[in-house]
């Protein structure tokens, strides 16, 4: 039978949930730009239109996420 011991603190463990928090949110922000110039992509340009919106603008729209 193995045995975990978790009750003792790394020396490198003070820095790697922070790490991981980062890259775990630069992952989800990827993640939502990527969503959302998808799902702008798929409007046509009379529904871009509606919202104010231009084929040229959604870039600079995903770029502020």
């Amino acid at each position: 039978m193995a045995l975990l011991d978790t009750t003792r603190a790394h020396a490198h463990s003070r820095a790697t949930p922070g790490f991981f928090a980062r890259l775990l949110g630069t992952l989800l922000s990827w993640s939502d730009r990527r969503a959302t110039r998808k799902a702008l992509s798929r409007l046509s340009d009379r529904e871009l239109d509606d919202i104010g919106l231009c084929r040229g603008d959604i870039d600079v729209i995903v770029r502020r996420f």
